[in-house]
């Protein structure tokens, strides 16, 4: 995917992207406001444009992860949880580096 950013003085930052197929769209975002989802067609004005808050962004960007922000935070503690039982198994303490 090539992706391009530019930022739009005054309004906020438009990320471009262009699948390998050659589809084409782009987020708007407007500093810490809304964003908007722009689709394309065959011209280089957008086809339509989809208003989003703030929260129906995080939302779709959850939905557009390989894995959900909750599973990966899952994992994260299982693996913290296997250091931890590791750590304690083979007697290692933490250090401070500094000397004695």
């Amino acid at each position: 995917m090539d992706i391009t950013r530019t930022t739009v003085p005054g309004t906020g930052t438009l990320f471009h992207f262009a699948t390998r197929d050659g589809q084409r769209l782009a987020v708007m975002v407007e500093g810490d406001g809304p964003r908007r989802l722009l689709v394309y067609g065959a011209g280089d004005e957008p086809a339509q444009a989809i208003a989003l808050e703030q929260d129906e962004a995080d939302q779709i960007a959850q939905v557009l992860h390989s894995r959900s922000v909750d599973d990966r935070l899952a994992a994260l503690e299982r693996r913290m949880a296997d250091i931890a039982r590791a750590t304690k198994a083979t007697g290692v303490t933490g250090s401070t580096g500094g000397a004695s």
